[in-house]
């Protein structure tokens, strides 16, 4: 037979932490290491930290700096247009269409962006002129491909078709994680499927889809270094590197350029991380404490008529 307990009479169990040398162990290890590498960048002359800083803020860097980020944004919003385009032409019931996606994101997914950078760059070659008009008739406008496709557009067209394959995969991830209920509901209010499409399920599969192509974006600032390939000289890594070799200091110089690298990355991290929060909302599944759970089991069972308390209140499941 239970017996009623007083709410006040209750006493929580208030555990020690088990010891865990294995994390102080692992810790010093850690700090071994760490002081280790430190010591070997400051004191190995090879580094060449004051050309390092010497060349940190030149000219030939920043511009290199300047053309990543463009070519960085430039990728993303060509390849972020394409995505949403084939990733929507996925879901259509249109086999056409379907099928015209299906096969851009199988070749562009399937063959290396060093590849198809190459390609692009050999654009004029294989297609000396493009012509605008109807297939064998009339020709409304013709130009000389080399005039039009200047080598920077090559490289972001280049980047942009190759990460739009990559993202349409990622879209339609996110937009077959919103449930199928939510395409009946608003089906049954008569709202149309471009509707549904804009109004509902995407900005719900925006949670889904920010953190990859938050990813995605990362990793094309590092990939605009494959641009070499067309050749685009004007790119931070190629910059740095052929600097680098004119002065016969390339460890410096590259040095320069990993250190922009790290610190554009960790500003892209910061914005990908209040971005999710901000499409997150509501799903941040943190855990209440110990203290919420003992008050909500005690209120609770304080609503039972006749108030009771069992031992379970001081055990959390």
């Amino acid at each position: 037979m239970s017996h009623a307990v007083r709410p006040d009479s209750v006493e929580l169990i208030h555990a020690r932490p088990v010891p865990k040398p294995g994390r102080w162990v692992s810790a010093i290890i850690v700090a071994v290491i760490v002081a280790m590498m430190v010591n070997s960048l400051v004191t190995n002359p090879n580094f060449n930290w004051p050309v390092v800083w010497e060349w940190l803020f030149s000219r030939t860097i920043m511009i290199g700096v300047g053309y990543t980020l463009l070519l960085t944004v430039l990728a993303m919003v060509i390849g972020t247009i394409l995505a949403l385009t084939m990733a929507v032409m996925r879901q259509s019931p249109n086999p056409i269409l379907s099928g015209v996606a299906w096969a851009y994101i199988w070749f562009f997914r399937g063959t290396p962006v060093y590849t198809q950078l190459i390609f692009w760059s050999l654009l004029p070659v294989l297609y000396p002129q493009l012509s605008l008009g109807i297939p064998f008739g009339a020709e409304f406008v013709t130009f000389q491909t080399s005039a039009v496709l200047s080598v920077f557009w090559m490289a972001a067209l280049g980047l942009g078709f190759n990460e739009g394959a990559y993202l349409a995969e990622i879209i339609r991830a996110g937009l077959n994680a919103v449930d199928k209920g939510q395409w009946e509901a608003a089906t049954a209010l008569g709202m149309s499927r471009g509707q549904i499409m804009w109004r509902i399920v995407l900005p719900q599969a925006m949670r889904v889809i920010i953190p990859p192509l938050g990813n995605e974006t990362i990793s094309m600032l590092k990939t605009t270094s494959l641009v070499a390939a067309i050749p685009f000289t004007l790119e931070l890594t190629f910059a740095a590197s052929t600097k680098g070799n004119q002065l016969f200091l390339p460890i410096p110089l590259l040095i320069c350029a990993a250190i922009w690298y790290l610190v554009i990355t960790s500003i892209l991290m910061v914005i990908q991380h209040y971005i999710e929060a901000y499409f997150g909302r509501g799903f941040d599944g943190k855990e209440s404490s110990r203290e919420d759970w003992v008050e909500a089991r005690r209120q609770a069972l304080l609503a039972q008529d006749p108030p009771t308390i069992d031992p379970s209140l001081e055990a959390r499941p």
